[in-house]
């Protein structure tokens, strides 16, 4: 496949099914886990593994509206009916995306900074070799503190150019939070900082960012001036899955890459052509908030 007339042309947005260890006993509990159930590490990765291959699975999940997904380490290399997952994936035309972070640092300078991810080229190696086509990091900003915010791009950045030298197309993710009281202070001098970098770049050093909803409808436009920006996708933040499709629908080139919204209203009680309906309902809204516009 070539991946980067694909991710540049291609209708559709990214699933985000990498919930990790921080994230990933909150999601069991709203699909409906009982937190009792969930004993220790194994079982939560294990029943977070057959929520994703649920989904994965489902005849709903299709490239006609899925553009990639992203996964978590353990999803990569365990199987799903039988198959490796990447494998499954790219049977249905799904490229994968790995997340590579390994958690946030504590919160300093405004910004919680990417943790150190001491096997990096093992990982990315391993990531090529299933079959991955590209990697997500994500870091978080908090607080309009100019030092912090430039810190968090550069250390972003640094990581892409480690993935682009070994093939693979990293999604660049410094999430703003929501809740942030200059969010829209934040997002102007993010956009700066990210500008700069993108001008030190090759052309052919293929990238897509992943953003928070902006406060200004279409304010990250201006990426796309870049050649080697394939796409700008949004995270859901935290949003409702509604009031993130609205926001979403006001940003013309903006396409999602939600997880919490894209999972809302799924759980495990559900029968198969309840668990169908709901997934295909909320595929087609994330989808018509991705592709078509205010």
């Amino acid at each position: 496949m070539d991946y980067i007339k694909y991710f540049r042309e291609k209708k559709g947005f990214i699933a985000a099914l990498d919930q990790s260890g921080g994230s990933s006993k909150k999601t069991l509990i709203n699909y409906g886990i009982l937190e009792t159930d969930i004993k220790n590490d194994e079982v939560m990765f294990d029943y977070i593994h057959e929520m994703r291959a649920r989904i994965i699975c489902n005849p709903a999940f299709t490239n006609d509206y899925i553009l990639g997904v992203i996964l978590f380490r353990q999803t990569m290399e365990k199987t799903v009916q039988g198959i490796n997952t990447i494998k499954y994936l790219n049977n249905k035309n799904i490229p994968a995306f790995l997340k590579i972070d390994v958690g946030l640092d504590e919160l300093s300078e405004g910004v919680q900074l990417l943790n150190f991810i001491p096997d990096l080229d093992e990982i990315l190696d391993k990531a090529k070799d299933y079959g991955v086509a590209g990697t997500k990091m994500r870091s978080l900003i908090k607080e309009y503190n100019e030092f912090g915010i430039k810190i968090a791009v550069e250390q972003q950045f640094g990581l892409a150019k480690k993935v682009i030298a070994k093939g693979l197309i990293p999604i660049i993710e410094p999430e703003v939070d929501i809740n942030a009281v200059n969010k829209k202070n934040i997002e102007s001098f993010l956009k700066k900082e990210i500008i700069k970098q993108l001008e030190k770049m090759d052309e052919e050093d293929y990238v897509i960012l992943k953003l928070s909803i902006p406060s200004i409808p279409n304010f990250y436009d201006s990426f796309l001036n870049f050649k080697n920006v394939l796409r700008i996708v949004a995270l859901s933040g935290g949003y409702e899955q509604e009031l993130a499709c609205n926001l979403l629908k006001n940003n013309k080139h903006m396409i999602a890459s939600f997880s919490r919204a894209f999972l809302e209203g799924l759980k495990v009680e559900q029968t198969s052509d309840e668990f169908e309906n709901v997934l295909k309902n909320n595929i087609l809204k994330i989808y018509d908030a991705s592709v078509n516009k205010n």
